[in-house]
């Protein structure tokens, strides 16, 4: 399916870096809406990939980057969570095997192809056909890639989504963690938890003994950035806190919100679905979040606008 787009400045091109010997990192800038990273290892006769990209534009770059790398074929491809960003693309890597969490594949299903009709600027998203993952899992699973064993697991609760996967490659010490983290962008809640994304990167990310962290959005980095990220979450429940007890909506709550060393980030609207998702969380009694509203509730405080999306 597709749309027109609209003209967008200039964000740069995608970046790889070699993160370890063979693993590489496909780093997207500027890592806001839609615009995610991949990577891939590389074996001997084939090559395995963690996610895919948003727009068959974008997927296609990336094969064609891995492809500058090695003349081995893609023949197994990870989704660290069912976000269209990392799973959009999944369709354009041909019969390969997808992996992912039981309920990764439940929710790509259940999302279908992009529809977001006034949430977002338009995009141009290409050919596009579903392409949930193939094979599932519950808990964790190893595969190889030639003798470099990749250690996929599932972070055990709801956090950035209700699936999210860390891929872990133990010899190289490179973690891929999905948008359990973001660098330089505001790091989102709406579908997930935010208590149970505090607990996860304390609990499940802090102990492995990763020399590199490839995030879901922004560049490659070290463990400091998961106490960053705990920073920021703990700032939203305290927020949460406040606005519940003044009455107020997490709309109103979030404009009356002085984001303070978070203002600079990305997608600083992201506020709105995180309190949405903060408000819930503290309060099991009330609805369950209504995403729609939510999201709604998010180009208001953009000021009535569609969010910005250079996808």
């Amino acid at each position: 399916m597709s749309s027109s787009a609209h003209d967008h400045p200039e964000i740069g091109p995608a970046e790889l870096h070699e993160v370890a010997d063979r693993v590489f990192a496909y780093i997207q800038p500027d890592g806001s809406w839609f615009i995610n990273n991949t990577g891939f290892i590389v074996g001997d006769r084939s090559v395995v990939s963690v996610d895919s990209c948003s727009t068959e534009r974008r997927t296609r770059a990336y094969l064609d980057r891995i492809a500058t790398v090695t003349a081995a074929p893609v023949t197994t491809l990870i989704n660290t969570h069912h976000h269209g960003d990392h799973t959009y693309g999944n369709c354009l890597f041909g019969d390969i095997t997808i992996i992912g969490h039981e309920r990764c594949r439940e929710e790509i299903i259940r999302g279908g192809l992009p529809g977001y009709g006034g949430i977002f600027e338009p995009v141009d998203w290409g050919e596009l056909t579903l392409a949930p993952p193939t094979v599932t899992f519950a808990d964790r699973l190893r595969i190889w890639s030639g003798e470099t064993p990749v250690e996929v697991s599932y972070v055990g609760r709801a956090a950035h989504t209700s699936n999210d996967c860390l891929v872990w490659l133990p010899g190289q010490e490179v973690l891929f963690c999905g948008d359990l983290l973001f660098n330089g962008g505001t790091p989102f809640l709406l579908m997930g938890s935010v208590t149970g994304a505090i607990e996860v990167l304390r609990s499940v990310l802090a102990p492995i003994p990763a020399r590199t962290i490839v995030p879901g959005h922004g560049s490659p980095c070290g463990r400091e950035l998961i106490d960053t990220v705990v920073s920021y979450l703990t700032f939203v429940l305290e927020t949460a806190q406040e606005g519940m007890k003044a009455g107020l909506s997490p709309l109103d709550a979030a404009r009356e919100t002085d984001l303070g060393d978070y203002a600079g980030w990305l997608d600083s609207e992201r506020i709105v679905g995180n309190l949405h998702r903060a408000y819930r969380d503290l309060d099991p009694r009330r609805p369950d979040v209504d995403l729609r509203a939510a999201l709604a509730d998010m180009v208001a405080y953009n000021g009535g606008r569609p969010l910005p999306c250079y996808a």
